[in-house]
């Protein structure tokens, strides 16, 4: 989902014209928005339910269910705001999500390919909080049942 929009975005931040401050915001932009979405990985991988040995004093340790319910939820609503919902209105109006007019060099007002990369990736963004929602309900569901399971062991 994240990673077709910084495929996009780091040749952009290189081209003429962008500040050094420019280029570090979107290098640094990026690469914490796929350590976020690296982190969803957990709702569906071993380490997700147990830390890993080598995590000081947590190592070998269940992961409590909210520990990685509630982040991954405010995460999966927040990212759903953002880029479903504002996305989806400055579309329909053709603003910047901030509500200002979109600059004559918006990339997706360009023509031809330009445009329809763009677009191409980006919109796999639109699904990343809906789809987060559903790992995240789909984690609980699993792990509230694996705890049920346990007590009546």
């Amino acid at each position: 989902m994240v990673l077709p929009s910084t495929v996009w975005r780091i040749p952009a931040a290189f081209g003429h014209g962008i500040t050094f401050g420019e280029r570090m915001y979107v290098v640094l932009l990026s690469v914490a928005s796929e350590l976020l979405a690296f982190a969803a990985i957990g709702l569906v991988a071993r380490w997700g339910e147990v830390f890993p040995r080598w995590v000081p004093y947590l190592g070998g340790r269940r992961v409590p269910t909210t520990a990685a319910v509630v982040p991954a939820a405010l995460g999966a609503a927040a990212v759903t705001f953002v880029f479903t919902a504002l996305t989806v209105v400055s579309e329909i109006r053709g603003t910047t999500i901030r509500g200002d007019e979109l600059p004559s060099d918006f990339p997706g007002l360009a023509g031809g390919w330009e445009g329809a990369w763009f677009h191409l990736c980006y919109t796999p963004l639109l699904l990343w909080g809906p789809l987060l929602a559903v790992l995240t309900v789909g984690y609980h569901r699993r792990r509230r049942g694996a705890g049920r399971r346990a007590a009546e062991a």
